[in-house]
C-alpha cells in the first residue's frame, strides 16, 4: 500500500474489486482506503460495519454508486489496512473520518453508514453538518436505541453457529432465514469474494472487541438531538433486523425532519445487500434530487 499525501489524485476508473489500495497519513496514523468514480459533484463516502475491512463492501452497491459520482470507502482506525488502535467511542471514529476529509481536501460529502457507520455518519452530521450535504443511514439506529447495546449478545451465539456450520456469520447475521434470505446470503458473501488481488487483513480479535466496545457505548448513550440536522436523508434496512432492530430506523425517520424511510421485505440487517439493484437505483436518486 503506497502512501499519498497530495491532493491531486484522479478517481480510479476501475470497479471497487479492482480499485487501488491507497494511504494517507491523519494524525500520525495512516489510513486505508480506495477511491473511484467519476471527479463530478460532491464525493460519496462510505462507512461500513462492526469489524468491517475494504472487502467487506457490496462491490455491486460501490460499482453502482461509482458509476456516476466519486466514491471513498476507508478502513477505520485499527482495521483492516489502517493502522493504529481501534477506537473505544463513535465519537473518536467520526473525529478520524473529519481528519480524513480534510487530508483528501474534501471540503463537503455526501454520507453512507452502515449499522456502525450510520452511528459514525450521525455524529459527523452532528458535529460538522457543514460537511455533510446528504446522508444515507442503512440498517443502523440512534445513539439509546432500542436493543443496540445488545448487539454483542445477539451476535455471539451467531457467530458460534457460524464457525460450527463452516459459514460466514454475516449469513444468519444479516440475513432472514428464510428461503429468500438465504440465496441473499450466499450471492452476497460469494460478491465479497470477487477481488483476487490486494486483498486487505481481517480485523485482530483486540480491534474487533474494542469496537464492540464502540457500539455498546452508543447504545447507552443519551439519545442525540437529531431535530437539529437539516441536510436531506434517506433511511433504509430490512423490515426484519436482528442486530439494530427495524425499530430503530423507524425512530430515526421519524426524528430527523423529513427523512425518507425505505423498508425491505422479508430482510434483515443485510437488506441493502439483498436488494442491491434497488437500493442503488434509489440511492442514485435521493443523491441526484
Amino acid at each position: 500500500m503506497r502512501a499519498l499525501d497530495t491532493h491531486s489524485r484522479s478517481g480510479s476508473p476501475a470497479s471497487f474489486a479492482l480499485a487501488e489500495n491507497q494511504s494517507i497519513t491523519v494524525g500520525g496514523v495512516a489510513f486505508a482506503y480506495r477511491d473511484l468514480g467519476p471527479r463530478v459533484g460532491v464525493p460519496l463516502m462510505v462507512l461500513n460495519h462492526w469489524g468491517a475491512v475494504l472487502d467487506n463492501f457490496d462491490p455491486r452497491i460501490i460499482d453502482g454508486l461509482a458509476d456516476t459520482r466519486r466514491v471513498i470507502a476507508l478502513d477505520y482506525r485499527g482495521i483492516g489496512g489502517s493502522g493504529g488502535t481501534a477506537p473505544l467511542t463513535v465519537a473518536e471514529m467520526a473525529d478520524d473520518v473529519i481528519g480524513l476529509m480534510r487530508a483528501l481536501g474534501v471540503e463537503q460529502v455526501d454520507l453512507l453508514g452502515f449499522s456502525l457507520g450510520g452511528f459514525v455518519a450521525q455524529d459527523i452530521a452532528m458535529q460538522a453538518p457543514g460537511r455533510v450535504r446528504r446522508l444515507i443511514l442503512t440498517g443502523t439506529g440512534p445513539a439509546g436505541g432500542t436493543g443496540i447495546a445488545n448487539v454483542g449478545k445477539v451476535s455471539w451465539p451467531l457467530m458460534i453457529k457460524g464457525l460450527l456450520t463452516l459459514r460466514d456469520p454475516k449469513f444468519y447475521l444479516f440475513f432472514t432465514s428464510t428461503a429468500n434470505g438465504r440465496r441473499a446470503a450466499s450471492a452476497f458473501l460469494k460478491r465479497l469474494k470477487e477481488r483476487r488481488k490486494g486483498r486487505v487483513k481481517g480485523p485482530t480479535p483486540r480491534a474487533f472487541a474494542r469496537q464492540l466496545k464502540a457500539i455498546t457505548a452508543w447504545g447507552r448513550q443519551a439519545p442525540q438531538d437529531l431535530s437539529g440536522l437539516q441536510m436531506p436523508t434517506l433511511v433504509a434496512n430490512g423490515d426484519h433486523d436482528i442486530m439494530v432492530p427495524t425499530a430503530n430506523s423507524i425512530e430515526l425517520a421519524r426524528r430527523i425532519p423529513g427523512a425518507q424511510l425505505i423498508l425491505y421485505k422479508d430482510a434483515g440487517h443485510g437488506g441493502i445487500f439483498q436488494y442491491y439493484a434497488e437500493f442503488v437505483a434509489q440511492a442514485r436518486a435521493f443523491l441526484d434530487a
